[in-house]
């Protein structure tokens, strides 16, 4: 039964005075709280010493250089201070993420008052040493930064690069029932495009399965330097605007922000309680409008409210540090010293230094603190996939030659298509702990097969005509957005979950500074032994620019790939199967690692199929092999060696063998193909770096080595970079070359055809070989014109030649 969807977009009207009369000791209470965290958030900014003023400031007490955004840390604390409450009255599960990263003096403080830095820092205690030491280590060497990070207890997102906070926040409750996350949205943050889309994220929630966001937009009209587009409109129009993104609204502005603030949240509480009770009695609301607040209060609350004859609090004056020179200007030093004497620190911390009783008081205790929140540190909750028997997946390739004719490579089958076999595993075996996270290509990268068991998951009405989407138990979340996918797959994994990430491979590149943010993130948690590492984050890079011959130049870039290696070795993979037995081995290891981001790239059309699953998982395990079945002699003694990284690329690297295996009999080749990247890099942190005595075994230590790559040749550049004899390498690859063509006249644009791999292949051999010497010129000019006759071929006739479309290696 559906109950009718509440038809009011706006919240209640609250009578603020009576709610001050009703709760009087309470709102008092809280209001002290927030001095006391107002002072040590200042303090933070400020202060090296003297850091509760016991004497007068002097210079010597200030730090020499002023970190931290003041403007939105007292909204920041106003929402900590009663989420506190809320959590101590309803014993909520809940955790903070805060969208304006650089309010970290406000987090901070917040956390040292409810003990969360203590747990994890015990030298910050709550006497004179530890206050003065956590006052002092704000924005100092060796300290915390003026950000959030994985330093910072509570933490699952850092807000350095503005934007993903919302996203990340919804990621966080899939499948946690009992979670709220709170996520405040700086108005700032709130003119970027992704937490433009990220607002319709609760379209995603199944409230029966799901936990739930209060998403509260910290409206305080001013970022660094100008006004805020949202704090440029009227209340009307920002309760139009939230209630067309399907939210209840309530727009916390009275001058008794903590009142309002105090009746608001509990009406927030009520309602996702409401909704989620709905909904799991089996009796859910249609279209159900969550809750959200919108808090307007002057930027920098309770600083200093004028310097040098212009205003500072409610003005963008304060987004950073209001007063910059208070260590050589007296004048400036004196209005900070009014400021944080304001706060009374005397009657805020006793003679010892530490809080006052009643002020520790509001905090919640042990788990409930939302800096020692068990969902923040993922890590600890991650439990490992249920992961299927890769046998069952295989696909079959005969190895052997049975009267002379070889069956491998005959079968024709898109990997990723196979791949989706094996992911519908996955998904039945972990049904609450595993989601797909697609920006609306799932079918199109050939993943479809995984809607035999699962479907997408849309909250929000549907056709009776559209296929493969519902609101209960879909396991694929399907948006077109990168951003959103990247955010909740973060928030997903940080909470201890498991995930995939599939897209094109021209459009992975729109969370380029995303995944660079993630991995730093996950890099610097490695440094904290309290921060387990959490499932790694799983890329998988289809529809790739070999194949997108027909949707043209736009869709043919290659560059994230770049972007991963770009991070440390420690942290970034890159893997290039081959096949669809390789693509299956390749995902289900990095379903099992920790701490990585895993960049997958695997095509989805027709493919060779190579190598048998035991070989597959041998050659995936190594990262790189030769493959003697393809090369002379077993890939003795060769004139010289081709290397295929890529399916497509070596695709055309082992016809280019199987034409000089007939046409140049002579020339001895070897063929190897190498699926995991790092191997190639020089004293690589990779398990699978190959060192100089086996990079050598592979690839010989003076013989030529022709590379056909699946992406920009630079890139293989640097990673071989360091190696002896470089002059011996000569990498193929996309080189920017590309149009609306055929497939092979893609590889034949970019120089990195079977034709162009054989004429090199004579040409650097001939200079070894006497044999090959004598038929180089009349071979090589044989090809050009083979080429020649292939750029006629494709414009009169629309495809490429049957040669190319029917080629078999035997």
């Amino acid at each position: 039964m559906t109950v009718t969807p509440i038809k009011t977009q706006f919240g209640p009207e609250i009578d603020v005075g009576q709610v001050r009369e009703h709760n009087r000791k309470q709102l008092e209470a809280i209001a002290r709280y927030r001095r006391a965290a107002n002072y040590l958030a200042a303090a933070q900014i400020y202060l090296k010493d003297n850091v509760l003023l016991r004497d007068p400031l002097q210079p010597e007490h200030i730090k020499d250089r002023l970190l931290g955004h003041w403007g939105t840390t007292p909204g920041i604390n106003l929402i900590y201070a009663h989420l506190n409450r809320l959590i101590r009255r309803y014993d909520v599960n809940l955790f903070l993420v805060t969208g304006p990263g650089h309010g970290a003096p406000a987090n901070l403080a917040n956390l040292y008052l409810e003990g969360s830095l203590q747990e994890f820092y015990p030298e910050l205690t709550f006497d004179a040493a530890g206050l003065h030491d956590f006052i002092k280590r704000f924005s100092w060497p060796g300290g915390f930064p003026s950000h959030l990070y994985p330093g910072i207890p509570g933490t699952i997102h850092e807000g350095g690069e503005l934007g993903y906070a919302l996203a990340t926040s919804f990621g966080a409750v899939m499948d946690n029932p009992d979670l709220i996350v709170t996520c405040i949205v700086g108005d700032g943050e709130s003119e970027t495009g992704p937490t433009a889309t990220a607002w319709h994220s609760y379209k995603y929630i199944d409230p029966a399965e799901s936990g739930a966001v209060l998403p509260i937009l910290h409206l305080n009209q001013y970022k660094i330097s100008s006004r805020t587009i949202y704090g440029s409109m009227s209340d009307e129009d920002l309760l139009h605007l939230f209630s067309g993104y399907g939210y209840q609204v309530r727009i916390v502005g009275d001058d008794d922000l903590d009142a309002d603030l105090y009746a608001s949240m509990d009406w927030a509480y009520q309602e996702i309680c409401r909704i989620q009770q709905a909904a799991r009695s089996g009796e859910p609301i249609a279209q159900p409008r969550w809750p959200m607040l919108i808090l307007r209060s002057p930027k920098g609350l309770s600083g200093i409210e004028e310097l040098h004859g212009e205003p500072i609090e409610g003005s963008y004056r304060s987004h950073q540090v209001p007063a910059k020179h208070v260590k050589s200007q007296e004048g400036e030093r004196q209005k900070l010293e009014r400021w944080l004497r304001s706060y009374g620190p005397e009657d805020l911390f006793d003679e010892s230094g530490a809080p006052e009783p009643d002020i520790l008081a509001l905090c919640p205790q042990g788990d409930r603190r939302m800096g020692c929140n068990p969902y923040t540190f993922g890590g600890r909750m991650r439990e490992a996939l249920n992961l299927p028997d890769l046998f069952e997946s295989e696909v079959p390739v005969e190895r052997q030659e049975t009267d002379g004719t070889c069956k491998r490579g005959d079968r024709q089958l898109g990997n990723t298509e196979q791949l989706a076999k094996y992911l519908k595993q996955v998904i039945a075996l972990n049904p609450q702990n595993f989601r797909i996270f697609s920006p609306d290509e799932l079918e199109s990268n050939r993943l479809g097969e995984v809607f035999d068991l699962t479907q997408r998951n849309f909250q929000w009405p549907t056709d009776a005509d559209d296929e493969n989407i519902g609101s209960h138990g879909g396991r694929v979340l399907e948006v077109l957005s990168e951003h959103n996918c990247q955010g909740w797959l973060q928030g997903y994994l940080l909470t201890g979950r498991h995930g995939l990430f599939p897209s094109y491979e021209a459009f992975l590149g729109i969370v380029t500074t995303m995944m660079d943010q993630y991995a730093k993130f996950v890099k610097v948690s490695k440094e904290f032994p309290w921060r387990l590492p959490v499932a790694s984050l799983n890329y998988l890079e289809s529809s790739t620019l070999w194949r997108q011959e027909h949707n043209g130049f736009s869709h043919q870039n290659p560059s994230f790939l770049n972007s991963v290696l770009d991070q440390k070795a420690e942290f970034a993979r890159v893997y290039l199967p081959p096949d669809a037995n390789c693509l299956i081995s390749t995902l289900d290891h990095c379903l099992q690692s920790t701490g990585y981001v895993n960049l997958v790239v695997a095509n989805k059309n027709p493919m060779p199929q190579w190598l048998s699953m035991e070989e597959a998982i041998a050659h995936c395990r190594a990262g790189a092999s030769v493959w003697p079945w393809a090369s002379t002699d077993d890939g003795v003694d060769p004139d010289v060696v081709l290397v295929g990284i890529g399916d497509v690329p070596t695709v055309e690297v082992l016809a280019a063998a199987h034409i000089l295996r007939s046409q140049m009999p002579h020339l001895r080749v070897r063929v190897v193909n190498v699926t995991d990247l790092l191997v190639l890099e020089e004293q690589s942190e990779h398990p699978h770096g190959l060192d100089a005595d086996m990079f050598e075994a592979l690839l010989t230590s003076d013989r030529p080595v022709i590379v056909n790559f699946h992406g920009y040749p630079s890139l293989i550049e640097q990673l071989i970079f360091g190696r002896p004899n470089l002059d011996r390498f000569h990498i193929n690859g996309y080189r920017e070359e590309g149009n609306t063509t055929t497939p092979f006249d893609m590889l034949v644009r970019n120089r990195a055809s079977r034709y162009h791999l054989i004429m090199q292949a004579i040409r650097l051999g001939s200079r070894r070989n006497s044999r090959v010497a004598a038929h180089a010129n009349d071979r090589v000019r044989h090809y050009e014109y083979v080429l020649a006759e292939h750029s006629k071929y494709i414009c009169e006739n629309g495809v490429d030649p049957a040669e190319i479309t029917n080629w078999q290696w035997c």
